[in-house]
């Protein structure tokens, strides 16, 4: 399991908002390609998903809760759960578990990515605040 913490100066509304948007994921995850589904996260809906270098697969929300999202996503021979902890305080710690053959075989790669994730995650975070 990886995992890192990072507080992001924003409050847990607009953090909440960019993990919500299923669509606008590949602009700030390099992994992911295209995600085509509901606009909004959508609990146990599919998500066709894309990820580098071009394997088709599913993306879903298993759990949306006000200081916790969890998403699931799989491609063949690979699946992530990965969850999002937001604290009050803009605390956010990014945790995730990844399966299968493919999994073993990236595992090397995916050292550090929690931290990667969660800057990426800021640097999203501010720029639509400071857009709005």
């Amino acid at each position: 399991m990886e995992q890192a913490t990072e507080t992001i100066h924003a409050g847990p509304a607009a953090i909440r908002h960019v993990l919500l948007d299923a669509l606008a994921l590949p602009e700030w995850n390099e992994a992911f390609l295209d995600i085509d589904g509901p606009a909004e996260a959508d609990l146990g809906t599919g998500y066709a998903l894309r990820v580098r270098p071009g394997f088709a697969g599913e993306l879903q929300y298993t759990v949306v809760e006000p200081d916790r999202i969890e998403i699931t996503w799989q491609v063949p021979g690979f699946r992530e759960v990965g969850t999002w902890t937001i604290a009050a305080d803009s605390r956010v710690t990014h945790t995730f578990e990844q399966s299968g053959p493919l999994a073993t075989v990236l595992r090397p790669a995916y050292r550090n990515i929690a931290t990667i994730r969660l800057a990426r995650l800021a640097n999203r975070v501010r720029q639509l605040t400071h857009a709005a």
